[in-house]
């Protein structure tokens, strides 16, 4: 593989880390500049629970992204743990693009990031995203007129990542600012996320879609079995579901497991979809009590970020 990376006289390289606060954005941003889908999305906060590196090559520049988790208010330990990478993901990179839901205001966290990442000089692409949902365009003037006045960033872009409208500004910025250097991961390479990981999280979206709002953040999900059929080209996955109350499993199944087929339809679809394979997708649902404030389970189910 060390073979395929390049490193000649002309590449460049970008390490660039896309931060703000949950349901800003920042995965459906990370699919649109890799070019395919590699981080979940729902409209549901927190979506993201670790943080996802994204590969894009183009020509001899190697851009690096990190999608980290939203800032939110932490009720849990997973939440802790969630907060922790967010932060750490900024504080050693080449860039930092911030995003920010123009409907809303921001918040303390994301003014205190902000106001350290000034402080530290990291150049920072402030991003204004949905602006599809201005109903008055006229109140995006202020707003980037306040950003620029106390945060001074390196590039303010309005965009609207779901109609794709300023994503090619975005990348504009990104190429300008690649610096040379060596490229350190394969040219055909897209994210770090084993496939094992990516198979997990797209059933996870799936049920953050189709749940009701109590259910969808005490869910994990694990795959048990990863492996592709020698007689054929079918891929066998198999996944757990684990939630906190015998009352969440009774709704993940729904009446005569209605929801979990649901679930497994449309997970299977999209996996068909990424991996390019035919999909035979089993699903199981175990109650794991109160997991999100237990260290063991949060590091058994891959969602230990400490390290």
């Amino acid at each position: 593989m060390a073979a395929d990376i390049k490193n000649n006289a002309q590449t460049k390289i970008l390490f660039c880390a896309i931060a703000g606060h949950t349901n800003a954005g920042k995965s459906s941003l990370l699919n649109a500049v890799i070019g395919e889908k590699i981080a979940s999305v729902s409209p549901k906060p927190q979506t993201t629970r670790t943080r996802i590196t994204g590969i894009r090559n183009i020509g001899e520049t190697q851009l690096v992204f990190t999608d980290t988790p939203g800032l939110h208010r932490s009720q849990t330990k997973l939440g802790e743990k969630m907060l922790k990478a967010a932060r750490e993901a900024v504080s050693d990179i080449d860039c930092v693009i911030f995003m920010q839901d123009c409907t809303k205001p921001l918040g303390t966290q994301e003014q205190t990031m902000l106001d350290n990442l000034k402080k530290q000089g990291t150049p920072v692409i402030f991003l204004y995203n949905k602006i599809d949902l201005l109903s008055d365009k006229t109140k995006l003037a202020p707003l980037l007129a306040e950003a620029e006045q106390r945060w001074s960033p390196a590039a303010l872009i309005p965009v609207s990542v779901t109609k794709n409208d300023g994503i090619s500004d975005v990348m504009d910025e990104l190429l300008k600012r690649a610096q040379p250097g060596p490229h350190y991961f394969p040219e055909d390479m897209l994210t770090d996320q084993p496939e094992r990981v990516l198979a997990a999280e797209i059933v996870r979206e799936q049920l953050l879609y189709l749940l009701q709002d109590e259910v969808p953040h005490g869910v994990a999900v694990v795959t048990e079995q990863f492996s592709e059929r020698q007689d054929k080209d079918i891929l066998n996955i198999s996944v757990l579901i684990y939630c906190e109350r015998e009352s969440h499993k009774r709704i993940i199944i729904g009446k005569q497991g209605a929801m979990l087929k649901k679930v497994g339809e449309r997970a299977r679809t999209e996996l068909e979809k990424f991996f390019r394979i035919k999909v035979n997708l089993q699903t199981w649902v175990k109650v794991k009590e109160d997991w999100r404030n237990r260290d063991m389970l949060i590091s058994q189910f891959g969602l230990n970020i400490d390290n």
